[in-house]
């Protein structure tokens, strides 16, 4: 199977393509803006490197978050736009989903930087048994996690140097959200259970009149 892997939910433009178990292309860009006026030429260049066309796409993986707002929904709105043309499956993974390694075994959480200035750290967090994810994405402060950890020892992945000053002994594995790992997890999620659909992991600050909630 085919697959376009997009992230656009952190500090770059992140593009993949894989067929089945093969990487065809990676190509990544630092920005932390501008993805909307980047993102189809990056894509244009993936798909030269790997001598595909896009309407050869049988599935596309796009990152939806938690992350940048604006990254966010400017990948998730490129991939539905892709999808659409292309006739392929748009499929959404988080973004602790893309950066859990593949293969992982036994219960594992993903942890990555949310809010970093203190006193109000806190982290995004998912967690995982044997590579399925068994919470949705959340923010969590410093003590709930610590608590969590304390009480329900788990793998940890990611990035969170906070939580490892406050745990010394927890060992955390150092990884990031890839758009790889979108590509390679868009083969074999459900479609119709892994909506491309921002998510934010909070309630947004801002509401549409009557209190409705942007999607």
């Amino acid at each position: 199977m085919l697959c376009l892997g997009l992230n656009t939910a952190g500090p770059a433009c992140d593009i993949a393509i894989a067929q089945d178990s093969r990487i065809l292309a990676e190509l990544a860009k630092p920005m932390t803006r501008g993805q909307d006026a980047e993102l189809p030429s990056l894509v244009e260049e993936a798909c030269s490197m790997a001598n595909v066309r896009l309407n050869e796409f049988q599935r596309i993986g796009v990152v939806t978050g938690p992350g940048s707002f604006t990254g966010v929904r400017i990948g998730v709105a490129f991939a539905r736009g892709l999808a659409l043309a292309s006739n392929a499956d748009c499929v959404g993974v988080s973004t602790l989903e893309a950066a859990l390694p593949e293969g992982q075994q036994g219960s594992a959480i993903v942890v990555l930087p949310a809010q970093k200035r203190a006193p109000d750290i806190t982290f995004w967090t998912q967690t995982f048994r044997s590579g399925e994810a068994t919470a949705e994405p959340r923010e969590q402060s410093l003590g709930e996690l610590v608590n969590l950890l304390e009480a329900r020892p788990h793998m940890v992945f990611g990035s969170a140097d906070q939580l490892q000053q406050s745990m010394p002994a927890l060992k955390i594995q150092s990884v990031s959200p890839a758009g790889i790992r979108a590509a390679q997890l868009a083969a074999i999620y459900d479609p119709e259970q892994h909506r491309p659909r921002p998510t934010y992991g909070r309630k947004p600050d801002a509401l549409l009149p009557g209190g409705i909630e942007r999607r």
